[in-house]
């Protein structure tokens, strides 16, 4: 009998041993692996369940339930059934299952994308459908809501599952179904620059779908269009007052008409939503070597809003609330003025290296007293640039510091530099100049010249336009030594001993301060052939030497063909004139 027990007792322990661990291995699989999209959706019939039969109509049931990194737009049971009302339709059963795959692909991309990274502007990752979709966020009663394709809210975010994340929505996404062009000649608003579009032939450029398009770098354009309204407040009242204005040839069919050429000014490369345009400075458009320039003005995207040669130059906003129009082949947005290229000749640009934003807000040292930038500091810069690793970026200021006192603002920018990188040093820096024109100019670099001692350090200059990084050698391309001095070659004129500046500025030398000391000293580093006017990164790199003290001081770009030599400048920024 006890020996009975014991058996029976042994039996139900082991039976026990089995529940336990097939428990524990349900309870494992369940919190290390969680369900795919499909299974979720159906595990939330109260929301999901209309969205459910649609991935079973549509066949991409079993795909979602696959392994993957997707990010799903889920509309709601309510959203699915106000598209069927809208539809004239009762059921889903009702719409093809076509239609309903191509209305999936719609709200799914291939990436996790979380909410975190959602920008006011389109996603960079195509649905699958082939279009973009944009996000913005809106404050509804004190309550902010992220709104995609400006149709729909986000109800619940960020459900993470199996196969990636779903973003649950208050309405369906819909897709565009017109061109470019359809797009903008569907807009009574725009009659006039319709009509521009046809008469010139890109009408039928911006009329085909990227699939059709032989042209492989016009797959997707951007354009930036002008309403009725904008074109009377110019003083154009019709199709007939643009042509006259602007054709030159009278065949706006020609692509060297003036009118032609305007409306390619209106047209950029690729699919750019107001996000992307805002973080670059300049915008290639279809008129060949033309840009248009870009900066956000508090929450607001402004165009060709420059100061050239000094003189401030009123641009125009895209608005926002008419921008980030999406089409079957990329964007439009609506300017809030009439816009045309602006042909200007190259003039002379100088920038001190020492005044960059981030300085400047600095008051506790900015034109006080020396700043050494922590690695952090330096690399976080949005106009100084480095190869890294920096370790010191010393802004010096001050008329008792020998190196500042006779230069530019009383201050010059200190970076240490080494071929290759070593030493907590970089190989290379860059700075990021204003806008140029485009044209040819000669580039100088104004330095303090280090004491000659045991180190040295000499580096070349290379250009590249901002936004790509790529950088090339400037022509007739010259290197500075931070320890050379300017020459001193001078001259006798009425029996006066001057400096021949004529013979210096032709072996690369030149004073561009009102102090003449050898180490005060700008470089001639070669010529810029600057193809299209926008902001470009001018690079530092060394070669040959090491040394920690390089004292920058200014950066010039002086068209080819002008004056050299004046003006100079007084270390508190004073212009001196020729005499």
């Amino acid at each position: 009998m006890k020996r009975n027990f014991k058996i029976m007792l042994l039996g139900l322990f082991s039976i026990f041993l089995c529940l336990w661990a097939c428990n524990k291995d349900s309870l494992v699989r369940s919190t290390s692996n969680a369900v795919n999209m499909t299974q979720y959706l159906k595990d939330n019939p109260d929301d999901f369940s209309e969205l459910t039969k649609v991935l079973s109509l549509s066949g991409t049931a079993s795909f979602l339930n696959a392994y993957g990194s997707y990010t799903l737009f889920a509309p709601t049971n309510t959203a699915i059934k106000t598209y069927l009302q809208e539809k004239g339709k009762a059921a889903v059963e009702e719409i093809s299952a076509d239609d309903w795959k191509s209305f999936i692909r719609l709200h799914l991309l291939e990436d996790s994308i979380p909410t975190s990274r959602f920008t006011d502007g389109k996603l960079f990752n195509l649905t699958m459908f082939g279009q973009y979709l944009t996000t913005s966020s809106e404050n509804v009663g004190g309550i902010t809501k992220i709104r995609i394709n400006k149709q729909a809210n986000v109800v619940k975010s960020n459900i993470s599952v199996g196969n990636g994340l779903i973003h649950s929505v208050d309405h369906v996404l819909s897709p565009a179904t017109l061109s470019l062009a359809q797009t903008i000649e569907a807009n009574p608003q725009y009659s006039i620059f319709t009509q521009a579009l046809k008469e010139t032939g890109l009408y039928d450029q911006l009329n085909l779908l990227p699939a059709n398009n032989p042209d492989e770098k016009k797959k997707w354009l951007t354009v930036i269009a002008e309403t009725d309204e904008a074109f009377k407040a110019a003083g154009i009242n019709s199709y007939a007052a643009l042509k006259d204005k602007f054709s030159n040839t009278g065949n706006p069919k020609l692509a060297t008409d003036s009118l032609h050429l305007f409306l390619d000014y209106h047209i950029l490369y690729e699919a750019k939503y107001l996000a992307d345009i805002i973080t670059s400075s300049a915008h290639n458009t279809l008129a060949p070597l033309e840009v248009l320039t870009s900066k956000l003005t508090g929450e607001t995207a402004m165009m060709n809003d420059d100061t050239f040669n000094g003189v401030y130059e009123r641009g125009f906003s895209l608005l926002r609330d008419k921008s980030d129009v999406t089409t079957t082949n990329g964007v439009v947005h609506q300017s809030s003025a009439h816009f045309a290229i602006k042909l200007r000749s190259p003039y002379r640009v100088e920038f001190d290296v020492a005044s960059f934003p981030e300085l400047i807000k600095n008051t506790q040292y900015y034109k006080r007293q020396t700043y050494e930038f922590s690695v952090a500091e330096a690399g976080a810069l949005a106009d100084v640039k480095f190869s890294g690793p920096e370790s010191k970026l010393i802004y010096r200021y001050g008329t008792g510091q020998s190196t500042s006192k006779t230069s530019y603002n009383v201050d010059v920018l200190i970076v240490p530099l080494v071929p290759g990188g070593e030493s907590s040093r970089a190989e290379w820096v860059e700075f990021r100049t204003p806008l140029l024109i485009k044209g040819k100019y000669k580039v100088w670099i104004g330095i303090y010249v280090q004491a000659e001692g045991a180190t040295t350090l000499e580096v070349q200059a290379l250009i590249g336009v901002d936004g790509s990084t790529d950088r090339v050698p400037l022509a007739n391309a010259r290197t500075l030594s931070f320890t050379v001095k300017r020459p001193g070659i001078n001259k006798t004129v009425n029996g006066v001993t001057v400096i021949d500046t004529e013979a210096e500025e032709a072996v690369g030398f030149k004073t561009y301060m009102e102090n003449t000391s050898g180490s005060q000293v700008a470089k001639l580093m070669g010529v810029a052939d600057i193809q299209q006017t926008g902001r470009y990164w001018l690079r530092l790199k060394a070669i040959n030497g090491k040394q920690n003290t390089n004292n920058i001081d200014m950066i010039q770009f002086i068209p080819i063909n002008e004056d050299q030599q004046y003006p100079k400048y007084k270390p508190d920024g004073t212009k001196i004139l020729a005499p």
